[in-house]
């Protein structure tokens, strides 16, 4: 049976570094949300801001219906053949509409305090407006529109996980849900 892993959190909770450490450790299979924006972004030449995803995200959404985006990635998860699969990038309740249907799906919810997650995103500089980017825009940022629902995720959640310590206790929290879903 697949172990297929929602990843939800705020901006910079640690979705990205549980991914890219199950697929390191655990040779998992990585789907995000992200992807699928940046592509868009790309096609269209536009910057790689977080502002342009909002806006591709809600427009794409607004015009193909809310569950748009979750279609797109439980198709994605389904043809996927890997043990481990890793939905990085959960931020609203019709993202999972799909992937709750699936057998081995479970959502993680990862919390961290709201000034650990700025540190983080200046560190990494994902996005173009990232590395300059103030406590006070960094605030704003979960302002915008697919942002506002992935606090209220961590109740629906089956597992949370707390990333406010060092990276040896969030991974360590990673292998007990690994080693957890494998003797179900």
């Amino acid at each position: 049976m697949k172990i297929i892993l929602g990843l939800a959190g705020e901006i910079a909770s640690g979705k990205g570094t549980v991914a890219e450490y199950l697929n390191k450790k655990h040779n998992a299979s990585t789907h995000r949300f992200s992807t699928m924006l940046r592509d868009v972004l790309d096609r269209l030449h536009l910057e790689h801001t977080r502002e342009n995803m909002q806006k591709i995200s809600t427009a794409l959404r607004k015009n193909y219906g809310e569950d748009t985006l979750a279609r797109v990635i439980a198709e994605d998860v389904k043809k996927d053949d890997a043990e481990i699969i890793v939905v990085d990038g959960v931020r609203r309740l019709d993202d999972i509409k799909y992937l709750k249907e699936l057998d081995g799906f479970n959502l993680v919810y990862i919390e961290a305090e709201i000034k650990k997650r700025y540190n983080r995103i200046i560190e990494r500089s994902e996005n173009t407006d990232d590395q300059n980017k103030t406590f006070e825009q960094f605030e704003k940022d979960h302002q915008g529109e697919p942002e506002l629902q992935i606090k209220g995720l961590k109740e629906y959640a089956d597992i949370v996980i707390d990333n406010n310590g060092v990276m040896e206790d969030l991974y360590q929290q990673v292998d007990e849900i690994i080693i957890d879903k494998r003797n179900i």
